[in-house]
């Protein structure tokens, strides 16, 4: 009897044991899978992206969920000031509440030297050896990438086509004087010419104004001479050239430019109200959100009769990607960049969903992935008929100067030699 209960007890107890030990060789085996990073118990990182192109705030919502599904130890925050708002500002606010962003916005030249102690090397990032030259300038600095550009961006006019067939134009004006006959012509088949956005400052102050700078002999050497004063905008010809197109422009465009703002002047364009306004090739999902289908085009904004210097459009880097060299989580940052431009989900929306024409050669878009407004700025930078945009070489602050300077003119606060040295004026006042 005493032996037979010895024999359970033992029994029992070699049993335990067993269990014991394949529990413990269970929680071994979790513990090791976490330590690992395969389990789902890894650390959690957010990545703050802080951004001011408020026309892909949709699909970059999107893309982040399909991120994160990829990478669900990775979060992305996405915050946007844009649309009129001063991003700058907003930036600058960020960096001095401490809530600085992992990844944001910036313009490159002048504005990465503003920004450079704040910003991490990217030039062994896989993606920067298929960068668009064009692309790669504004964030190339001493042989080093400092940047992923986002799109190259056309602005100009973009006209109605049927309405310039209706008009009996049969070709888009190359000089100011045709610019000119363009418009009595639309004028006298009842419609108005241009939608002028003249409140918000970055068209003027920002897009508009490119074109005088790009117009000099050698933009940069005019601007280091503005910087250090043997170099004036006052009595310059290609200002006053500037001064003209723009009072061209409010002569024949619709009524109180200066109170309407660029949400008005695409609904007036979409819906056939106006032929032409200044804008970009992003207008082409704002229009297509209006009206989808519009027959569309643009062209360069001509400022004198020298026909073969006008055919050349303004084409920029609206916006390069950064990475906050003291961010925790710059790693996580590079992942996401570099996702965007190699993954398939990413490319697809760069090009389809967002319209834009690719700064990297291994992303390929065709005219019905841009559009358009898309094709057209793509053919002038495929034959190299470009203007660099030269806001981002402006002092910190000057664009808004400029703009305000530029509504005075509109509103005949000033002539135009008041106008260029108030222009002069607002550099002097912010230039370093």
């Amino acid at each position: 009897m005493n032996k037979k209960r010895s024999m359970v007890i033992l029994s029992v107890l070699l049993m335990m044991s067993m269990l014991l030990a394949a529990c413990g060789g269970k929680n071994a085996a979790n513990s090791g899978s976490t330590a690992n990073g395969s389990g789902d118990k890894g650390e959690v990182k957010t990545v703050k992206i802080f951004q001011f192109k408020t026309e892909i705030v949709e699909g970059l919502n999107e893309l982040k969920v399909e991120f994160e599904k990829e990478y669900p130890n990775i979060k992305l925050d996405i915050q946007t000031v844009g649309g009129g708002a001063d991003y700058a500002a907003a930036l600058k606010t960020k960096f001095a509440s401490g809530d600085a962003p992992d990844i944001f916005s910036n313009g490159g030249f002048a504005e990465l030297d503003m920004w450079q102690d704040k910003i991490e090397d990217l030039s062994d990032q896989p993606w920067v050896k298929d960068l668009v030259p064009l692309a790669a300038e504004p964030m190339t600095k001493d042989g080093k990438v400092y940047g992923m550009p986002m799109n190259l961006e056309g602005i100009g006019y973009v006209y109605n086509k049927d309405l310039f067939a209706k008009a009996g134009i049969t070709e888009t004006p190359k000089t100011i004087t045709e610019l000119e006959e363009a418009a009595k012509k639309l004028q006298a088949a009842g419609i108005t010419p241009f939608g002028n956005a003249y409140q918000e400052w970055w068209l003027l102050g920002n897009q508009g104004i490119s074109v005088a700078f790009a117009r000099q002999d050698n933009v940069d050497e005019f601007i280091k001479g503005l910087n250090d004063g043997t170099q004036t905008i006052v009595d310059n010809p290609q200002f006053k050239n500037w001064s003209n197109l723009l009072k061209l422009t409010v002569q024949y465009g619709q009524k109180n430019p200066l109170t309407t703002d660029a949400n008005t002047h695409l609904a007036l364009f979409a819906n056939g109200e106006v032929a032409m306004m200044q804008e970009g090739n992003w207008a082409q999902t704002l229009i297509d959100n209006i009206k989808p289908g519009m027959n569309i085009g643009m062209f360069p904004m001509p400022i004198d009769d020298d026909a073969e210097k006008n055919d050349k459009l303004t084409v920029g880097i609206p916006a390069n990607l950064v990475v906050n060299k003291e961010s925790a989580s710059k790693e996580e940052a590079k992942i996401f960049l570099n996702w965007l431009v190699t993954s398939d989900m990413g490319k697809e929306y760069i090009v389809k969903k967002w319209k834009f024409i690719p700064a990297l050669t291994t992303i390929s878009a065709s005219a019905e992935d841009i559009g358009l407004l898309g094709a057209d700025v793509k053919k002038y930078v495929d034959e190299n008929k470009v203007y660099g945009l030269q806001s981002s070489k402006f002092p910190d602050g000057v664009t808004q100067e400029f703009a305000s300077v530029i509504q005075e003119l509109i509103a005949g606060k000033s002539d135009v030699n008041g106008w260029m040295t108030n222009m002069q004026a607002a550099w002097d006042k912010l230039k370093k």
